[in-house]
């Protein structure tokens, strides 16, 4: 009866970690250091790095193969942590933000400079190799070209 108990308790622990272990795999770090808009702005002021801003919502499909392959890409994780704060703003939760950026369509893609003044926007889906280019572009400074 105790080996009974005893097997019963370790597998409702184990059970009740499940949903907690679930969680830190998924913040787990190596991804992209994503901030809230705040405090994204906060960082990009005080380091001095251009900024990123992902306005996206579960709902959207290109929004989520972007996040599920886009910024899964070792070479785009790395370039964005190294030279940009990263915002990620969620539309239904946050419409305040999206309509201030007068966002039409999701996922859409906004580069800021480090005191928040807009550099452009490229809506919808971009791949990995797209995506590195146009984070390239904008840290060489393309546009003022």
């Amino acid at each position: 009866m105790q080996h009974i108990l005893k097997s019963f308790m370790m597998a409702l622990v184990f059970v009740t970690l499940i949903p907690f272990a679930a969680h830190a795999l998924e913040s787990t770090p190596g991804g992209i250091q994503w901030h809230s808009y705040e405090d994204g702005l906060a960082e990009a002021a005080s380091s001095g790095k251009k900024i990123y801003i992902n306005f996206h919502a579960d709902w959207c499909t290109y929004c989520t193969k972007m996040a599920n392959i886009t910024f899964k890409s070792k070479k785009v994780i790395a370039y964005i942590n190294a030279h940009f704060v990263a915002i990620q703003v969620d539309t239904d939760k946050e419409q305040r933000l999206a309509e201030k950026y007068k966002v039409r369509g999701l996922p859409a893609n906004f580069f800021l400079e480090d005191d928040s003044v807009q550099i452009g926007n490229q809506p919808g889906y971009l791949d990995a190799d797209q995506f590195l280019k146009m984070l390239q572009f904008v840290i060489d400074e393309g546009y003022k070209k």
